[in-house]
């Protein structure tokens, strides 16, 4: 216990913490973004996946990390518009949709990989991001460490927050999205274009979804693997539900997934006389708890799930 309470230890846990939260704070951003507008986007987990497999060959052949992280955006958005093609266009079932890309981006993913790689005894590894350390903040004692001297795509993240936040709540824009996902037919009335909304946000959501994927890949490990995601995904659809479709609230579902992530990897190093998998089931049932809670009061928007055909109106 006394090594719990130390400040590397505590430092430490809350710099890992901030790491473990940024590809699901990513991937809760963008999937909310296509909720709002009425949109379940199951195929977050294919297309992170893409994500971080296109970064990292893209990485790999270019020597660019940036390019890695623009190359993850537009093949997530690529995959969105493809999702938006199939569920808003077409009117198909957005679980099946979601799904059906889920399961082709993970086929796409390992044959691609294996097509530009083969397959080496030890796979190829990339120069990952460097952590860039806030003047002054840096400094500050447990803290600076802990927030402040993180990977770029960290700050990324967290800047999103209040960013996605004010452009749903604040702007016009956002209200457009709103309305799509609450009442298509009456932002239809009001002349929005529900579907280039709803195509939009899932464009949008689709790139932040990739680039969630390029930070396991170019920033949190230096390598592929065709489980790299690990279901954060999926864990990014429980905190869109855990935050009531909020930025903010979805964004701490994430930071407290990665703290139990990052404390159960941490306790796991202290030689507790406990199995292992007792420690990784850790942050899995906590949110699945945390889900039944908040469950019953969660407020999804109106029209998610739901197609919409103009023809319909009137």
């Amino acid at each position: 216990m006394e090594q719990v309470l130390t400040l590397t230890f505590i430092t430490g846990l809350l710099a890992a913490m901030m790491r473990m939260a940024t590809p699901i704070i990513f991937g809760t951003l963008g999937e909310i973004l296509s909720e709002r507008a009425g949109v379940l986007n199951l195929g977050i987990e294919g297309i992170m996946l893409m994500g971080a497999m296109t970064g990292f060959l893209t990485t790999l052949s270019t020597g660019s990390l940036w390019l890695g992280v623009a190359a993850a955006a537009l093949i997530g958005a690529l995959l969105a518009l493809f999702m938006a093609f199939l569920a808003v266009y077409l009117g198909l079932s957005q679980h099946v949709s979601g799904l059906g890309i889920t399961l082709f981006s993970t086929g796409l993913a390992m044959f691609i990989y294996r097509l530009s790689v083969g397959s080496p005894v030890n796979p190829p590894t990339v120069r990952p991001f460097t952590q860039m350390a806030i003047p002054f903040l840096s400094e500050l004692p447990v803290v600076g460490p802990a927030f402040f001297t993180q990977y770029t795509l960290v700050y990324w993240a967290f800047l999103l927050i209040p960013a996605l936040w004010i452009l749903l709540y604040r702007t016009t824009w956002g209200l457009a999205i709103r309305t799509v996902g609450e009442n298509p037919l009456a932002a239809d009335t009001v002349g929005i274009n529900v579907n280039l909304v709803r195509t939009l946000c899932l464009a949008a959501g689709g790139a932040l979804m990739g680039i969630g994927g390029a930070f396991l890949t170019l920033a949190h490990q230096n390598m592929f693997l065709i489980d790299v995601v690990g279901g954060r995904g999926w864990i990014s659809i429980a905190m869109v539900i855990f935050g009531n479709w909020d930025p903010v609230r979805g964004a701490a579902g994430a930071l407290i997934f990665g703290f139990l992530d990052a404390l159960q990897l941490r306790l796991q190093g202290l030689g507790f006389n406990i199995p292992f998998h007792l420690f990784l089931l850790i942050p899995y049932l906590m949110t699945v708890v945390a889900l039944v809670s908040v469950s019953r009061r969660a407020a999804a928007p109106a029209g998610l799930l739901k197609p919409y055909r103009r023809e319909e109106k009137g």
